[in-house]
């Protein structure tokens, strides 16, 4: 039943928000000419890596001159990344990966390999048993400020709570964070 409403709502959320998405492709273009999409290796379901798709919000050589995690007014991101970032806009092309199978609507935020050696062998194991999320347990209440530690027992919790109702309880509390709280 997930999977069946990951692909009606990311199908119709892709239609409904075309407009928006060629907007925001033609604003990141336009101010540095660079790659409109922005696509990162991350580690899905029973630890699979997949290529999870932006739009790009920093500079071209950002994973050159930084790490994995971006800092507050970190200089690597860019003017028309602050805006689409601030509003979640530049996630928008993980709908994407949601249509592919590679991740759900909601789940914890898909990890990049480097960060393996937060977890212990069952978290990671724990961590990895459901599709990561476009957004997840730790974003809908935490958004961008909670410590590592943090977001991942959130991510774990959401794992051990992981069902359709749940799923719908974080959409509703993700919207609230995205319109009423927002952040970075």
């Amino acid at each position: 039943m997930k999977r069946l409403f990951d692909i009606v709502v990311s199908g119709c959320a892709l239609l409904c928000l075309s407009p928006l998405m060629l907007f925001v492709a033609a604003a990141v273009w336009t101010y540095d000419r660079g790659p409109v999409f922005y696509k990162q290796i991350r580690v899905g379901r029973a630890g699979r890596e997949f290529g999870m798709y932006k739009f790009r919000s920093m500079r071209v050589d950002a994973d050159r001159i930084g790490g994995y995690s971006t800092a507050t007014n970190d200089p690597r991101i860019t003017r028309v990344g602050r805006i689409i970032r601030r509003t979640s806009v530049d996630e928008l092309p993980q709908l994407l990966n949601v249509l592919k199978g590679d991740m759900s609507l909601v789940g914890p935020r898909p990890d990049v390999p480097k960060q393996r050696v937060l977890y212990t062998d069952a978290e990671w194991t724990q961590r990895h048993l459901v599709r990561p999320g476009i957004t997840g347990l730790a974003q809908a209440t935490l958004r961008s400020s909670g410590t590592e530690d943090e977001r991942k027992q959130l991510d774990l919790e959401y794992v051990r709570r992981s069902s359709l109702r749940f799923d719908l309880w974080v959409i509703a509390l993700t919207v609230r964070q995205v319109l009423f709280v927002g952040g970075n």
